[in-house]
């Protein structure tokens, strides 16, 4: 896939790809982490000329699964206008955990705190919503992770990653879920498989691990 000009959203995808975490990719681009985390934040804003040359030669000396996985994330859901399911994701964390929530179907699979927007809601309001209505945590939304089309569920997802403010973790919905867990970063991936997971969130819980 060719770039012909470069995003904030586009870099953090190539960001996600490549598995680097904010002060990574600011080292090889030769810019502050900062104006990584301004990407993250203003999704659509165009970084400058001298980086737009660092970012293509970025992508250009990339291998070949570094590209593959820019291509599937940078890749436009085809079908959004089509989904008539929207789901708000809240990645809680606090002091190198993450929220858990082990639901009921599947398998009582374990996943982070997500619920339905409905027409005229404010997804990023909803996943702390739904994320204090499941467990009890208050939680306040620090940055828009990005959104996708789930593989499995064919839910268009809106991620977000949120701050613990308060709260006690329980099992506040136990018709839907069958635990509450704080989770250690470092042992997320053997509660739901890295494959499972979507990057940018991976990349964004390395800065917290």
């Amino acid at each position: 896939m060719d770039v012909i000009t470069w995003t904030g959203e586009l870099a953090c995808h190539l960001q996600a790809a490549y598995r680097m975490t904010r002060e990574e990719i600011a080292g090889r681009l030769g810019v502050h982490s900062q104006t990584v985390a301004g990407w993250h934040s203003r999704p659509t804003i165009v970084p400058r000329a001298e980086i737009q040359s660092a970012l293509d030669t970025l992508y250009e000396k990339a291998p070949a699964p570094v590209r593959l996985r820019f291509a599937r994330l940078a890749q436009p859901p085809a079908d959004t206008t089509a989904q008539a399911l929207r789901v708000a994701i809240a990645v809680v964390v606090r002091r190198g955990e993450v929220l858990l929530v082990q639901g009921r179907s599947g398998g009582l699979s374990w996943q982070f705190p997500a619920g339905i927007v409905k027409p005229g809601a404010v997804p990023e309001v909803v996943a702390v919503q739904e994320a204090h209505g499941e467990t009890g945590v208050h939680a306040a939304v620090r940055e828009h992770l990005g959104s996708r089309v789930h593989p499995a569920t064919g839910a268009l997802c809106e991620y977000y990653e949120a701050e613990y403010l308060a709260g006690d973790a329980a099992n506040l919905d136990p018709v839907e879920n069958n635990a509450v867990a704080w989770v250690p970063i470092a042992s997320l991936t053997r509660f739901i498989p890295s494959e499972q997971i979507y990057a940018p969130i991976l990349t964004a819980l390395e800065a917290h691990a």
